[in-house]
């Protein structure tokens, strides 16, 4: 019975939605992939109806480092993603393997308070059972075979994608598909908060959920007010580069937390919670003070929030009035700010290993060298990944050439319209 879905994905309205989910390019590859996924599936659990899902990475375009302070983002859902075949199931319990690990997850629905031992994919899981009951949602049992393209613990968001494909399984089977993209992105910022310890904003899990590109704007957090921007980047010339430099998030929470405490300890010396509660003036007319309050660095770190707030604002009306070339002027601004500014392009005190201080070093001469396109390091930094904009002539030559030297992977991304889904659903509206 499992093979009527894959039937579905085979109809020109199954190819279709697969053409507007990866490209046209990517139909032959992402078809067999969801066969493999459903086969898996049959592997572990025997032959059922599955409901096919899916969650996008996401690529952050602006706004770095400014959601935990209530600033303004720009960042879009990707053609990577992680995908689940799933069955509801009548026990409590959640059970899953994901390709590559050798674990059998099971989760007792029953006994989802925090635990110690837990690894970050349990304890993820667990905190999204506890986050949809305690916002009021239903949650039950399923069986899944995961798979993930998203680069891990690399800045696209593989965390929150998983999250999010998690919390779709679970609004599909359980909750009438009712949660929209802001309850199902708060639900997983709780299960980080709060069964991962990781100090995240909103940012990953709304550009995971949503899909498109879109603007966010988290002034109220619990009220972000969400902007669709109509832009794609490849018809209109440009391709979007995500470059892996080989270095690792997985251990760099302190870092991380770091960022927007820095910015806290800068708004708490000025009686303010936050710095989006504050201007630029508010800095200069005090500086003396908050310097000794809370560091040269805090500064420099807030002075960067207010400047790439502003910067996001004008991304968004370079987009809409189809100014190209100034949008990506701004994203050199930004790429800029965030490598003198918020300095988070490599860790504090590292001389060895600055991957990509280099990397963004080389690219910045290759761009300089064809005369167009944008780098700038993208998600939370201090390692990973990096993004360039880059004309469609010249993004297979320089994914070469960067690629060779750094032997690490490099991909095209496009930005996706569909976020967090479950494509029985999308194929039931065709």
């Amino acid at each position: 019975m499992s093979n009527q879905m894959l039937n579905r994905l085979q109809t020109s309205e199954g190819q279709e939605l697969l053409v507007q989910m990866y490209g046209k390019q990517q139909l032959v590859e992402q078809t067999g992939r969801y066969q493999s996924l459903v086969e898996q599936f049959q592997a572990y659990f025997g032959e059922q109806e599955v409901g096919l899902f899916s969650s996008p990475g996401r690529c952050e375009v602006g706004g770095n480092h400014t959601d935990h302070n209530h600033g303004k983002v720009l960042a879009g859902s990707i053609t990577l993603d992680t995908i689940g075949a799933a069955v509801k199931v009548d026990e409590p319990v959640i059970t899953f393997f994901s390709e590559g690990y050798a674990t059998k997850y099971v989760i007792d629905l029953q006994d989802i308070q925090p635990r110690s031992g837990d690894d970050g994919t349990t304890s993820l899981v667990r905190g999204i059972a506890a986050g949809f009951i305690e916002a009021g949602f239903q949650v039950g049992g399923f069986h899944a075979y995961i798979s993930s393209n998203v680069f891990s613990a690399s800045g696209l968001s593989s965390s929150a994608s998983f999250e999010m494909l998690i919390g779709t399984i679970l609004n599909h089977f359980y909750n009438d598909g009712t949660l929209d993209a802001v309850s199902m992105s708060k639900i997983g910022q709780f299960a980080e908060n709060r069964y991962w310890n990781k100090p995240s904003g909103l940012l990953d899990q709304m550009a995971c959920a949503y899909g498109g590109l879109i603007a966010i704007d988290f002034e109220t957090p619990k009220e972000p007010v969400i902007k669709p921007v109509r832009w794609d980047f490849q018809k209109n010339g440009y391709s979007l580069v995500i470059v892996n430099t080989g270095g690792n998030h997985a251990d760099l929470t302190e870092d991380y937390a770091a960022v927007p405490n820095e910015m806290y300890a800068v708004a708490k010396s000025l009686g303010a919670s936050v710095c989006r509660d504050l201007s630029p003036e508010d800095i200069y007319a005090n500086l003396k003070a908050v310097r000794a309050a809370a560091g040269d660095r805090a500064v420099l770190r807030a002075l960067h929030f207010f400047e790439e707030n502003g910067r996001v604002d004008e991304q968004v009306l370079a987009l809409e009035e189809n100014r190209f070339n100034d949008f990506l002027t701004l994203i050199t601004a930004s790429g800029n700010s965030s490598w003198k500014w918020l300095q988070n392009v490599y860790q504090s005190g590292a001389i060895q290993n600055q991957e990509i201080a280099i990397a963004l070093s080389l690219t910045e001469n290759y761009l300089k060298k064809i005369g167009a396109g944008a780098c700038r390091i993208h998600g939370g930094g201090f390692a990973g990944v990096f993004l360039t904009i880059i004309p469609n002539e010249h993004a297979e030559a320089y994914m070469s050439w960067i690629g060779g030297m750094l032997e690490t992977p490099v991909l095209v991304v496009n930005v996706r319209e569909h976020g967090a889904v479950c494509l029985n659903e999308l194929l039931d509206r065709k």
